[in-house]
């Protein structure tokens, strides 16, 4: 009988949104992306280009994920290091397929805040800042969205307090409708469940994690909820043994475990919960 973590299985939903080939970047202060990304890796998609967040270290191979993203570690056995403006640059020319986003806030169109929560020029908390994901999340060619504070209540927003990166709409305008070339996103993992974003681009439930329901999800979410529970292309199926081997081989330390509110990492699932 397999025995997991919820914050296990969570970067592994992460890393099964990342296609075998695709190029494949996270953002500043990410470990649960950071982590799926060298998951997905070491499975499924050994192909895939890795660009590290804040080091810009081209399919490095680190013994361990570190608890800083900005560590040299995390260019060990690198292939290349990219300077910023070179990385910008494929992004902007549409030469990178996925990005990881989170955000403070995420509305219903996938679009994120990490500015500012009461809006600007006076917040009442002011927050990291985009760090360049208001230009790349607009031509990269999709987005895997994430948060791990969804059932705070906060976070799924019906609208941003301040609009830092950019999902499928805002009040201008779609992406079509801006002239923007990216994809925009294509999957938004919570600790709740799995979205996908239906032809509206709105965002809809696919799928539950095995100890939450729909009232627990609509509860927790601030947009009209839709509906569609069809599995999600398998993103929160059990990890197969070849995944939680490497979630534990790649990340040790825990750094993933950073992300979660106490209350999460408590949750655990086993096989034989899942099947019965």
């Amino acid at each position: 009988m397999s025995a997991w973590s919820l914050d296990e299985a969570f970067v592994v939903a992460l890393a099964r949104t990342i296609a075998d080939r695709e190029a494949v970047f996270h953002g500043f202060a990410s470990p649960c992306a950071q982590v799926a990304m060298h998951v997905a890796k070491r499975t499924h998609a050994p192909d895939c280009l890795l660009i590290e967040g804040a080091t810009y270290a081209v399919d490095p191979v680190p013994v361990f994920v570190p608890p800083t993203g900005n560590d040299l570690a995390l260019h060990r056995d690198a292939v290349y290091r990219m300077r910023f403006e070179e990385f910008f640059d494929a992004a902007c020319r549409g030469a990178v397929d996925r990005m990881f986003l989170s955000g403070g806030q995420i509305d219903g169109y996938g679009s994120t805040n990490v500015t500012a929560i009461g809006g600007m020029p006076h917040p009442k908390i002011k927050l990291g800042g985009g760090g360049g994901g208001g230009n790349i999340s607009a031509s990269i060619g999709a987005l895997t969205v994430w948060t791990s504070r969804h059932r705070a209540g906060r976070t799924l927003v019906a609208d941003l307090d301040f609009l830092t990166d950019l999902g499928h709409r805002t009040r201008e305008g779609t992406r079509a409708e801006l002239g923007y070339t990216g994809g925009g996103p294509q999957w938004l993992v919570t600790e709740l469940g799995a979205f996908d974003f239906d032809d509206e681009g709105h965002a809809r439930l696919r799928a539950l994690w095995p100890d939450v329901t729909v009232d627990d999800v609509a509860a927790a979410t601030g947009f009209a909820l839709r509906v569609a529970l069809d599995g999600a292309d398998g993103l929160l199926d059990p990890p197969s043994e070849a995944e939680l081997a490497a979630v534990r081989a790649v990340d040790p330390l825990g750094v993933r475990r950073s992300e979660f509110a106490d209350p999460e990492l408590a949750r655990t699932f086993s096989t034989a919960a899942v099947v019965s």
